[in-house]
């Protein structure tokens, strides 16, 4: 089931159809960051720590400028209190503390992902702003 949503003259398109095991993009205002980075994740106490590495060089600056603790705070909106970033542009990654993401941590919670294992794949499901030229590129992929 295709979703689309038109935002002045952008648009953004999430789509399930598969070309070479990536779903396909149309051009526009936005992907998503699994087109862009991968990402791991683990936890220390009641915190999570999520790891995002840019697949290529040249997206690290876009990842920089739009992977903000704001917006990844919003993302998890309601599973975390707040959010640290650090900058790790010698491995064009990025390092976020989600803090009291585990409900007391792994040997406590109850949570079917006490070590928040999975917030890795739900960041990579945030959609951000791109190139409308990289977004051409990433299609074609």
């Amino acid at each position: 089931m295709a979703r689309k949503t038109t935002k002045g003259n952008s648009t953004k398109v999430s789509k399930p159809s598969k070309r070479g095991g990536r779903t396909s993009l149309r051009p526009g205002a936005s992907a998503s960051l699994r087109f862009l980075a991968h990402a791991r994740s683990g936890d220390k106490g009641n915190t999570a720590n999520v790891g995002l590495i840019a697949l290529e060089p040249e997206y690290y600056p876009i990842l920089v400028k739009e992977v903000t603790p704001a917006r990844v705070a919003r993302h998890f909106k309601g599973m975390v209190s707040g959010v640290e970033r650090f900058e790790l542009p010698n491995l064009n990654a990025l390092n976020f503390l989600l803090h009291d993401a585990l409900d007391g941590g792994g040997t406590i919670s109850l949570k079917t992902d006490a070590q928040g294992k999975v917030y890795s794949t739900a960041l990579l499901r945030m959609e951000i702003p791109v190139p409308a030229a990289l977004a051409r590129r990433l299609a074609r992929a």
